[in-house]
């Protein structure tokens, strides 16, 4: 019973982690966009103005659903990382990454606080871009993986900067679905 796992042994380690990550983490990307009725469609968010750059509303379904299989990949080969120093600190910090990007979406498309939304995915940037850092010493693929995301993180705070800057009146614009008129 001392002997080193085989290459085969360790693929597929790595790969029941990512049987349980991936579709895990698309869920909950899947699931916290619904409940805040995200994108187009919803009559707050097409109300407001939009800046130029704004893509179409089938490629932020593209975008997030793309980032959520790396995001879930890159933990998987973390997770994988048995005994790896500052395993524990990344795992820690990618949860709380996670479960503030999954805050975002009722923040800004139910809520309506386009203030609040960006201040949020400002510190998701910086949260994640030391998830980033400490991932890369533990895997660099796992750090690689999240760099799509980091990106696509500065996109999004610029959209939702605009959003804010285009409709100063932006939480007052339709009735926020929080709140019920009897």
């Amino acid at each position: 019973m001392n002997q080193i796992a085989s290459q085969g042994q360790l693929r597929l380690a790595y790969l029941r982690w990512a049987l349980v990550t991936v579709p895990a983490i698309v869920f909950l990307g899947f699931l916290s966009g619904r409940m805040a009725n995200s994108g187009y469609g919803n009559r707050w968010f097409d109300a407001l103005e939009k800046p130029a750059l704004m893509p179409p509303g089938w490629a932020f379904g593209v975008a997030w659903t793309i980032l959520y299989v790396m995001m879930a990949l890159a933990i998987a080969i973390v997770l994988h990382a048995r005994g790896a120093k500052g395993r524990s600190a990344a795992i820690a910090l990618f949860v709380i990454q996670l479960v503030m990007n999954l805050a975002w979406s009722p923040l800004f498309f139910r809520a309506h606080q386009v203030g609040s939304a960006l201040a949020l995915i400002l510190a998701l940037f910086v949260v994640v871009a030391v998830t980033i850092a400490l991932f890369w010493r533990i895997r660099r693929l796992a750090g690689l993986l999240l760099l799509p995301y980091l990106c696509w993180l500065a996109f999004a705070s610029f959209l939702n900067y605009e959003i804010g800057r285009l409709n100063p009146d932006a939480p007052t614009l339709v009735a926020p679905a929080l709140k019920t008129q009897i």
